[in-house]
């Protein structure tokens, strides 16, 4: 399956960092952003309690400020409201714990620049052993197990859905209702589940990542609610597609975020 909105050789990239508590890593994961290939790097601070804030400002960041801790989803809710609305073309999400490589950036925005793809996952597991790399095992473990199930459930075949780094074309952020997603973990996987059911492409890049103190981690136990939360999806799904019990969140709604012509 190919993109469905065509080539973008001079697309806007857009760069959204949705950050909590990032102060030690924010800066060396921003010197890392090929800018010469990015556009505008937004970063949406979730509450932190740290100075990731202040580091943004030393930056020069494009920054957003939630009062109070959102959630990862709510964080990226802004993330994208606000890269649709500074005329993004092309966003990408980089965590800024650094845990994945920025200088990979133009590798997933290529797939959409060329109209290969509209969405494009930079998957772990199609680079090395991850878990030489550091990932726990039990994620390892729950990583495969709700991968082959997400696979059956939407007749794909992605290495992985469960990677923190990942690009979107325009039109996916503006017919996709993420506002109706979780606040939560889960976030990243409504967006998924609703690309595919909206037809949209889905391509994966190779990219290692790193495990280490600072990187942001899921305890186990946070692990298995975040497992039992997509098994929950997957189910709401089905009993969407199958018409059984309608779902608002997969749904095709007009695009809030139009750019002016």
């Amino acid at each position: 399956m190919t993109s469905q909105t065509g080539a973008k050789p001079n697309a806007k990239v857009v760069v959204v960092m949705p950050a909590y508590n990032a102060a030690k890593t924010l800066r060396i994961t921003y010197d890392a952003i090929p800018k010469d290939n990015v556009d505008q790097v937004i970063l949406v601070d979730d509450g932190s309690s740290d100075d990731t804030l202040k580091i943004a400002k030393e930056l020069k960041l494009e920054v957003f400020v939630h009062a109070r801790n959102f959630g990862y989803g709510g964080n990226q809710k802004t993330c994208y409201t606000e890269a649709l609305k500074a005329g993004a073309d092309i966003v990408v999400m980089l965590h800024p714990d650094y845990q994945y490589d920025p200088t990979l950036l133009p590798s997933l925005v290529a797939p959409i620049k060329a109209g290969q793809a509209d969405v494009v996952l930079g998957s772990r597991f199609l680079q090395g052993d991850v878990m030489r790399q550091g990932m726990p095992w039990w994620k390892f473990l729950g990583n495969r197990f709700l991968t082959w199930v997400e696979n059956r459930t939407l007749g794909l075949n992605l290495a992985e859905y469960h990677t923190g780094y990942r690009a979107f074309s325009r039109a996916v952020l503006e017919e996709v209702p993420f506002l109706l997603n979780s606040d939560k973990f889960v976030f990243d996987q409504e967006m998924l589940v609703q690309a595919v059911h909206l037809g949209f492409s889905i391509v994966e890049v190779p990219v290692p990542t790193r495990y280490f103190a600072e990187a942001s981690s899921a305890s186990f136990r946070a692990s298995v609610r975040y497992g039992l939360s997509i098994v929950g999806l997957l189910g709401l799904y089905l009993l969407h597609r199958w018409a059984i019990v309608e779902q608002k969140q997969f749904q095709c709604f007009p695009a809030r975020y139009k750019r002016a012509e």
